[in-house]
């Protein structure tokens, strides 16, 4: 094993991550960091209507400013005349097409860097911004005779406080004074302190001035829909009393336009999220489940009739998560997209609950990590607009009409005309615990050479109620940019194999999934070509605490890097944005009840046996996984003598990569520490 002495070389990595020697079979060179900032995506792909066009956001990012920008696109049904409706280094995002096509919503901080809610008149590209608000509208809709939009907003409120503060004397500079806080939820990750106040539901005409604010109760609205006669407006709420205690029961609510009167239209303990109000407006769609308290719950898909009575489940034969529901335009069905084995689908169901699937291969939104989202939309005739994801591109536009889907862009065509990716493998294993089937993928490094050996980084997702899938990951081909193999999968307690798969982890994570991870690694290690003594390891959240884990347990791998990770679960409880979900779901009890459950499925508990030089990786603004958790675990491998380093990202919160730079910071530093062990 090295000694530590010199630490990163991060120049060197962001100038290559790895030989410029040119591939045997092109003149493509692998991938370097820098690359990502070059890379685009589709996003948010709207179909007119009439399905004639389709309006998408296009994402890109400027290496000088370290940001993320979207403009949004038209292109034409079949691919011809592809052309932009906005330019510009801003942030143009949500479109959403009038009912009769004439006109396109968007939000924008195109004027003066403050979020607007635009209409864009599509036949001059005039546009005008509704509203010139303090705080940014949220989620909107068009009302039926594209006269309104309705939208939700953060209205503020003002903070009350039982301190008796002292008042400073006239023009004296005094330190700025305590904050007072009551609430469970004062906090979140990605916005921090929470400043007091709730979502409300607003409505605004075309002509813009001042919205309407049609609810004030202190609790957060969301998916305002239109019924079909404009009358009402329905949403989703959580308006129970002990909604701060039991924060997944949120119900389905009618507001009278007329009145203002709220009925509320389910009543069953467990979330209940509005999808959509049928085009006849006689039934309205929504998504959850009857909550059990387990780690894992699969989201069905019920409709109930507009005034909420005879609700009934769709899909409950088909075990995966809905999502993305859309009515079909005669009111006898609806569309939605569902996640299965790494894919995503797009599917119908007829009110009798007859599931087809229509579209495979939705996917692409996650440009670092082979998470598969995706997105789609539907015109009136039955043709989608919908994200399409793949192994060797991140998400571009595609269209499906007449039964058959077509790809309408290549964004990264330009990148990849000289830049090699490795090539992604789909594998299946059996778990030495129990013999369940485990999906995964291997990704080999450009110009891979089969009887070679290569060294082996194994990559787990977070969550971990998530999935990855056959989806463009930048972080992951970059290590295989590096000369790495990298094993990436879906161990037990990943969504989209069924619930029972993912409750496989319910009140025992980490578990058996570490038993999963280390038979994946055998088998590609059984195909011959990985060195064994380069074994290497990382994951980022529930991956950065299963990294944590499998260390504190073997000492077959080289170094390891945990980001983001929990240590110790009592902290994580009492500390992190999620008290409610790790106490009633993840643990069922409270640390103090049951403190020896806490402490056996911390790694804290394992540090004694670790020996694997390992780094702690963590965003400073990090509430989800706190940067107190990373410390833990950094103090303790120090006390136990272990090569440990810790890494802090500043201003980053628990996806570090809000800004790109974040991106290719990580993935630098992964790739510093397994280059300073790995034996060449």
């Amino acid at each position: 094993m090295k000694k530590p002495t010199l630490f990163f070389v991060f120049a060197l990595l962001f100038v290559a991550v790895c030989s410029t020697a040119f591939s045997q079979n092109s003149l493509k060179t692998p991938l370097q960091i820098n690359d990502i900032f070059d890379m685009e995506m589709v996003a948010d792909a709207q179909i007119s209507p009439d399905g004639s066009k389709i309006i998408y956001q296009r994402a890109f990012m400027d290496i000088m400013t370290d940001r993320k920008y979207n403009n949004l696109w038209i292109v034409n049904a079949d691919g011809s005349n592809p052309r932009p409706l906005t330019q510009g280094n801003q942030n143009d995002v949500s479109p959403q097409w009038s009912h009769d096509g004439t006109k396109v919503a968007f939000l924008s901080n195109r004027q003066d860097n403050k979020m607007k809610l635009y209409v864009m008149y599509l036949d001059s590209r005039q546009m005008v911004a509704l509203t010139n608000t303090s705080q940014t509208p949220g989620q909107f809709q068009w009302s039926p005779d594209d006269s309104q939009l309705a939208f939700t907003m953060f209205v503020p409120s003002k903070k009350k406080s039982l301190l008796d503060l002292p008042a400073k004397p006239e023009g004296a500079k005094w330190a700025e004074p305590p904050v007072y806080i009551d609430e469970m939820y004062y906090k979140a990750d990605g916005r921090g302190f929470l400043k007091p106040g709730n979502r409300q539901i607003f409505t605004i005409g075309m002509d813009g001035g001042t919205p309407r604010q049609w609810t004030t109760s202190a609790h957060d609205h969301s998916s305002p829909s239109w019924a079909a006669d404009g009358t009402k407006l329905y949403f989703s709420a959580n308006l129970h009393e002990d909604h701060e205690l039991v924060p997944y029961n949120s119900e389905v609510y009618s507001l009278s336009l007329e009145s203002g009167e709220i009925t509320a239209l389910t009543t069953r303990f467990g979330p209940d999220d509005l999808s959509a109000v049928s085009p006849d407006g006689k039934k309205i769609a929504y998504t959850g489940f009857d909550d059990r308290f387990q780690g894992y719950q699969v989201a069905a898909l019920y409709v109930t009739n507009a005034d909420g009575s005879d609700p009934k489940i769709l899909t409950a034969d088909l075990d995966r998560d809905v999502e993305n529901v859309i009515w079909k335009n005669d009111s006898k069905g609806l569309y939605f997209l569902y996640g299965d084995e790494g894919d995503n689908k797009i599917a119908s169901v007829n009110l009798s609950g007859k599931v087809e699937t229509l579209v495979e291969g939705v996917g692409g939104l996650s440009l670092g990590r082979p998470y598969n989202a995706g997105g789609f939309s539907v015109s009136n005739n039955g043709s989608f607009a919908y994200t399409i994801g793949a192994v060797d591109h991140p998400s571009d536009l595609g269209v499906f009409a007449n039964g058959k889907s077509q790809q309408l862009t290549n964004l990264n065509d330009d990148l990849f005309a000289f830049r090699e990716v490795g090539n992604v493998e789909e594998i299946w294993w059996e778990s030495s615990y129990d013999g369940q089937k485990i999906q995964g993928w291997i990704v080999t490094p450009p110009d891979f050479d089969p009887n070679k050996k290569y060294p082996l980084i194994l990559e787990i997702h977070g969550g971990p109620w998530t999935m990855y899938g056959s989806s463009f990951t930048a972080e992951i081909q970059l290590f295989a940019a590096a000369g790495y193999v990298v094993l990436y999968s879906n161990p037990r307690g990943s969504t989209g194999y069924g619930e029972t798969f993912g409750n496989a982890i319910h009140h025992n994570y980490p578990g058996n999934d570490y038993d999963d991870l280390m038979s994946g690694v055998d088998a590609v290690i059984d195909r011959g070509y990985i060195d064994t003594d380069n074994l290497f390891v990382t994951g980022g959240s529930g991956g950065g605490v299963l990294t944590a884990w499998i260390v504190g347990k073997t000492d077959r791998f080289k170094a390891a890097v945990s980001a983001k990770p929990v240590i110790n679960w009592a902290s994580e409880a009492l500390y992190a944005d999620l008290a409610i979900w790790a106490t009633k779901y993840v643990f069922g009890d409270k640390p103090w009840v049951i403190p020896e459950e806490y402490f056996r499925r911390s790694p804290l508990s394992l540090v004694g046996n670790v020996k694997t030089p390992t780094m702690v990786l963590t965003g400073e603004e990090d509430h989800r996984t706190p940067m107190p958790e990373s410390e833990q675990y950094y103090m303790a491998l120090k006390l136990q003598e272990v090569e440990t380093a810790m890494v802090r990202i500043p201003g980053a919160s628990h996806g570090i990569t809000s800004k790109p730079s974040g991106m290719a910071y990580k993935v630098a530093s992964i790739l510093s520490w397994f280059e300073h062990y790995r034996n060449k």
